[in-house]
């Protein structure tokens, strides 16, 4: 499941209503990812996340219809927020869940290196100099890099 949205969330409730009364899974593993404060040396006031709705909802769903397709998950779910954010506000959420907690493991990280460098998100951040366009960063790549087809780190 995935949702694209401006509200925040509530990643104890996102993880209840996700599992709750489920017997078959034995492992649920989340990620939340948060504004930091700081960037390149420079303090940030805010983040806003821009995006185009179809299509940054069409490349999540293809996202973690991928991690579904390499783990044997029984549940996942992926918030991710747009608009302006503050630092500590919450950006991303994902959750994975399987009868196994490998699975649980690999696949939470999988949808989080990959929603860092395929989510099609425009990231402005605002500081005292002015504000600027977040670019792909080198390790987010290599990250991505080891899930490429055929590899399962």
């Amino acid at each position: 499941m995935i949702r694209v949205q401006t509200a925040d969330f509530d990643a104890a409730a996102e993880l209840k209503a996700l599992v709750g009364g489920r017997h078959d899974i034995g492992g649920a593993v989340s990620f939340v990812g948060l504004v930091r404060a700081e960037a390149a040396g420079q303090a940030i006031s805010s983040m806003t996340l821009e995006h185009y709705p179809a299509m940054t909802e069409r490349e999540l769903a293809r996202i973690e219809a991928e991690a579904q397709e390499r783990w044997p998950l029984a549940a996942s779910l992926v918030i991710h927020r747009y608009g302006r954010l503050e630092p500590g506000d919450q950006i991303v959420l994902v959750i994975t869940a399987a009868a196994h907690r490998q699975a649980a493991f690999a696949a939470c990280e999988f949808l989080v290196d990959w929603l860092k460098t395929r989510a099609p998100f425009w990231k402005l951040e605002e500081t005292a100099a002015g504000s600027r366009w977040v670019a792909a960063r080198a390790n987010d790549d290599s990250a991505a890099a080891r899930w490429q087809a055929g590899r399962s780190a």
